[in-house]
This record gives structure tokens, sequence and C-alpha cells, in this order.
């Protein structure tokens, strides 16, 4: 049982993001390349700082709330593929080719929240969006990956971005650790939260959490209907991608959130190994691995008014299957042009007992074209209430996709 433990854990370790490190120093400001995109971003953690600048915050779990102010340049797209963190081979990196840190910065709250302003007066739709990572991540490993969504979603000019990075060790050998620590930062998510929907230039707050992160996010939605009664109504939309979840406790949290809770969706995918060696540590199916086809997850999804994004044919960069929902162009696009459209996933009155829609896996694309998101025809929804509503609206875009695809244009 030792020596499978060991490979549970390493299965897991290995799904993080955690291979590079130590990158934050910013470069110089004569060695920015034209072409590149700066991605700024506000951060709160509960993470301790770090003794190197290089690093700025570390794994152990800090008494208070910090904050820090990041720019990360993204390379020109020509120069990398859409969905990876081209990491610098060494410091300070290359901008043409590799992702590099312009700001890097710990402030503290008032700074935080001015610059918070800042961005949000700069965004579009006035949305917070707020991103919470996953096991195994260190603190640079969640900044290139939001920096990274933010830029291939086509989200950046939307919204204000904030990073919630909690005390993960970013080691394969510390599961049980950055558990406790999800645990530990429930408090510090839910008053970010709380704070963001009490903000009156703030219209609506989306939340995007990943793998492990789930557990925090839905731990501290849960905590703010028992206190408050009811989760914010600014926060509206709240996407779980790999969930780590354990179906029968999410089912639990579901509940508590009431009926006046935020639109939920699930990004789903039945091959997810690094999920399925979470289901052999706690033998218990997670939520992130789901059939939603199947019973008892059919009548779950219908019952709690979840929407589903199934992304088990789509093809991954890595062997886990642990991160489609950031490295497809076309499920990252998805998310996009929902949160740009200030729109939900899906109708709410959709019962996603069958998939809500169908990816073909072999399909290129890329982000910000309108190919890029390759769906098959038609597209499932299962309630047919909803086909004169978001059904009509996707079936349209789907159409739309096949037309350019017979011109020719790429």
């Amino acid at each position: 049982m030792r020596g499978t433990g060991v490979i549970i854990l390493l299965a897991l370790g290995l799904s993080g993001c955690a291979t590079s490190e130590g990158f934050l120093v910013p470069i110089p400001s004569d060695t920015h390349a034209p072409g590149t995109t700066h991605v700024e971003m506000v951060v709160a953690t509960t993470r301790t700082k770090a003794e190197s600048s290089a690093f700025l915050f570390g794994g152990g779990r800090a008494p208070d709330v910090a904050f820090a102010d990041m720019v990360v340049s993204i390379p020109p797209d020509a120069n990398r593929k859409i969905g990876e963190v081209e990491w610098p081979r060494q410091p300070p990196g290359n901008p043409e080719t590799e992702f590099v840190t312009l700001k890097s910065e710990i402030v503290t709250k008032d700074q935080a929240e001015a610059s918070f302003s800042r961005l949000l007066g700069q965004s579009r739709e006035k949305q917070a969006l707020v991103f919470v990572h996953g096991f195994n991540n260190r603190y640079e490993d969640a900044v290139y990956r939001f920096a990274q969504i933010l830029h291939d979603s086509g989200a950046r000019a939307d919204v204000a971005p904030i990073l919630f990075t909690w005390p993960s060790k970013g080691k394969i050998s510390a599961y049980n650790y950055d558990r406790d620590s999800a645990n530990y930062s429930r408090d510090a998510l839910e008053a970010l939260l709380r704070d963001l929907s009490k903000d009156p230039q703030v219209k609506a707050v989306t939340v995007l959490a990943h793998s492990m992160g789930n557990w925090v996010t839905l731990e501290a939605l849960r905590q703010m209907a028992i206190r408050d009664g009811r989760v914010a109504p600014k926060i509206r939309l709240v996407m779980l991608a790999d969930a780590d979840v354990d179906v029968d406790i999410a089912r639990q949290q579901f509940a508590t959130l009431g009926p006046r809770r935020p639109h939920i969706v699930l990004f789903v995918s039945e091959n997810d190994r690094a999920l399925a060696a979470s289901r052999a540590l706690w033998q218990a199916p997670r939520l992130g691995a789901i059939d939603p086809e199947v019973a008892p997850y059919k009548s779950m999804i219908e019952q709690e008014h979840l929407s589903v994004v199934d992304m088990t044919r789509l093809p991954s960069h890595d062997f886990f299957n642990h991160g489609k929902f950031a490295e497809d162009p076309r499920v990252v696009e998805l998310i996009g042009r929902r949160i740009a459209a200030g729109q939900t996933l899906t109708d709410q009155r959709v019962g996603v007992g069958a998939r809500m829609m169908q990816v073909t896996a072999g399909a290129a694309g890329s982000v910000g074209n309108a190919a890029g998101l390759i769906l098959s025809a038609p597209v499932a929804i299962v309630d047919p209430e909803t086909r004169g509503s978001f059904g009509d609206q996707i079936d349209q875009f789907g159409q739309s996709v096949r037309q350019i695809g017979a011109s020719g244009l790429q």
C-alpha cells in the first residue's frame, strides 16, 4: 500500500505546473520586445513572503492576507503555442519567445485596491475575474498560468483580474499539506469575494477554479451562504475545472448554496488521470471526472441546475489530461466569449444529462479566430426549452464556423 500511495502522489504531483522557478525578477525596461502582450493582475495570497525577490512568495501559511501587483509579458502569438506557458530557459528570459516578468511588487491592501480600481476602469465589462489555482503550484506557476488564460481566452480586455493563491508547497509529496492549506485559506477567499461584491464599481464577479482550487472555492461560497443567507448576488458565474472534490461532498456544498446561487459550470474529463489517482487515494469519485450522462451524476446535474462542458474527447498537452480547460484553444475561447458577453455558458433551465456540447478532438484553431471554436453539428442541448435562447445562439455560431471553414478562411 505504501508503494501504491507513492505512485498516486507522483501522478498527482506531475499533473501540476511546477516545472520552473525563480523567474519573478523583472527584466530591464530596455529589453522589452515589440509585439508582446502585457498582462497585469492583482494578487491576494495567504502565502508567506519569500526571502528572494525571484520568488516573492513561498509555500508557507501566512497569518494575514498579503497583496501583490504583477505584470507578465507574453510573446507574440506567432512565437508560441496557444494554451502553453513558455517558461524561460534561464533568467531573466527572452520576451520574444518566453513569458517574462515586467513587474513583481508586494503592495499594501490600499495599493492593491487602487490597482484593481484602475484595471476595473479599463475593462469593458466592469467584471472581476478571480482565478484559484490547484495542487502543486508555486507562486510563479499560478501567476504565469493565469496570465496565459487571460491572454488566450481574450478576457483580458473585459475583466479586472485577481489571482487568489493559497499556500501550495509545489512538491509532489505535499498533497496532504496542500489540502490543509486550501482549508486554511477558505476564510480569506470568502472575505475577498465579499469585498469584491460590495464594491459599487463592480458589476459582476466570476470565479474560475482548477483542481484542488475547486475545494477552497466551494468551501468559501458555502461559508458565505451560511453566514449571509445566500451567496452575494454579484457572484454570477462559477467555473469549476477538473474539480478534485468528492462528488458526495460537492452535492452537499451545492445544496448549502441555496436556490439563489451563482450559475455553476463544470468542466469535466473522464480520462483525467490525475483525478483517477485522487480517486484511488480518497477511495471516492471526483467531481471533475464524472460522466454526466450516467446515474447518479445525471440526476445530480439536473437537480442542482448545473451546466457541463465535457472535455473528454479533447487532446491534452500533458499525459495526465489535467489542464484541458486552459490548454485547448476552443475551451479557453469559449470561456472568454461567455465572460465578454456577460453571459453564463448555458441557460439555467438546462439539465445537462447529455453532453452540453461535443468538441471535435482533432480540429485545429486559434484564439481570436472564429474558426478556433469548432462545434459538431448539431450541438446537443438536452432541455428543448433552451432551443430558442442560448441553444440557438450556439447553433448559429457553429453554423458560422462551418461556413468559414468551407470558405477556406483560417
